[in-house]
């Protein structure tokens, strides 16, 4: 079952931003996030070293949806310890706003969810990051699956530039 959208408890904190900057509003994050191309994953390794890969993403129904191989770094990461970061911004030093979102990533294996995601995929990325959906993941044009994780924000950080400001966003 895909999280509801909510409306987070917004807070600007004035010690980070210049004295005329007002907070982002949630409803520019999810606009940001949901026009972001490039997202990027921390993870942590077993040993506790941190873990950082840039990724595809999909914001849907209030929630950010990334996939992996079972075998890549990230995926056996998340099978020891399931708490992630997500960021997408940028990169440039006045103008726009950088997001950071913390959360729990969470495996998507119901087939209905997988298509409705498979669909936004294609949607976002073009015909090129087209997915069937098999054993539970999508299936990429080799033959293999990738596992689909949800991340519900727990916390969310907006860092707004040109005024410079930092918002917090809490679930």
């Amino acid at each position: 079952m895909a999280p509801k959208e909510s409306e987070p408890r917004t807070e600007l904190d004035t010690r980070y931003g210049e004295p005329q900057a007002t907070a982002t509003s949630w409803q520019e994050a999810v606009a940001l996030l949901t026009s972001a191309e490039l997202f990027w994953l921390t993870t942590v390794r077993p040993e506790g070293r941190p873990h950082v890969t840039p990724l595809l993403a999909v914001w849907s129904d209030g929630a950010l949806y990334f996939c992996t191989g079972p075998e890549e770094r990230k995926s056996r990461n998340l099978a020891r310890n399931a708490e992630v970061i997500l960021t997408t911004g940028t990169n440039t030093l006045a103008g726009g706003c950088d997001l950071v979102v913390e959360g729990t990533a969470v495996r998507v294996t119901d087939e209905a969810r997988l298509t409705a995601l498979a669909r936004a995929w294609e949607a976002k990325y073009g015909a090129e990051w087209h997915f069937d959906v098999r054993d539970g993941g999508f299936a990429g044009d080799r033959g293999n699956v990738a596992e689909v994780h949800e991340v519900a924000p727990r916390t969310a950080f907006g860092f707004g530039k040109a005024p410079y400001s930092q918002t917090r966003w809490r679930f």
